[in-house]
């Protein structure tokens, strides 16, 4: 088991991500015992193993009372700890709001893709992976709607970069989809109830609609 639990930390530590179906990771999200022994390992390293049902890979990140000194150095930490300008953080945050929460909705209700909706009375499923139900949104309307509240199209594509090569995003063509840590690594229960609230009003300094 000892020699399992480092493999499964060295790979995610190499990797950044794995998918669920993966053997190690399999046995970590079943395995009490086993899942005790990487969490202690981890927590010998300020560093802790983040999943959620929703999202098809995990990932590692720092726990919380070892962030500030790891970060705190850095201008931007307040924000994030990938090197992102404020901007960037706000195109992170309407993507989330753009592909996970209606993904979530979906695999909530448990529906995917390809279910057909006339199957009404159909016996229970289990809840969808990500891939039946993460829709992507196209990069045009993205810029439509947004490329003049986050610094236009130069601006705009030097943080869809960033967000690719990060793991946020994948990019297909003119498809801007999700990337394997989008539904890890941020905090999902804050920041729906924020962006419900408004919260994206905020960000672009927009006043709300009057009804």
């Amino acid at each position: 088991m000892n020699q399992e639990s480092q493999i499964l930390i060295a790979r995610l530590l190499t990797h950044q991500t794995l998918r669920r179906e993966d053997k190690l990771v399999k046995r970590a999200l079943t395995d009490e015992l086993f899942r005790a022994d990487v969490d202690a390992r981890l927590l010998a390293c300020g560093m802790k193993f983040v999943d959620n049902v929703y999202a098809d890979h995990v990932t590692l990140a720092l726990i919380r009372n070892v962030e500030a000194k790891v970060f705190g150095a850095r201008e931007n930490w307040q924000n994030n700890n990938f090197g992102l300008a404020r901007d960037g953080v706000a195109l992170l945050v309407v993507l989330w709001a753009l592909i996970i929460l209606p993904k979530r909705e979906r695999q909530s209700a448990h529906v995917s893709l390809e279910e057909d909706q006339n199957d009404m009375f159909g016996k229970e499923k289990a809840m969808p992976r990500a891939a039946e139900t993460s829709i992507g949104i196209s990069y045009k309307a993205l810029l439509s709607d947004f490329g003049d509240k986050l610094g236009k199209k130069t601006k705009m594509d030097m943080n869809l970069g960033s967000l690719n090569r990060l793991g946020f995003i994948e990019r297909k063509g003119d498809l801007i989809c999700e990337g394997p840590l989008l539904d890890l690594m941020m905090d999902t229960d804050m920041l729906k109830e924020r962006i419900v609230n408004g919260a994206l009003t905020d960000i672009f300094k927009l006043k709300p609609e009057v009804e």
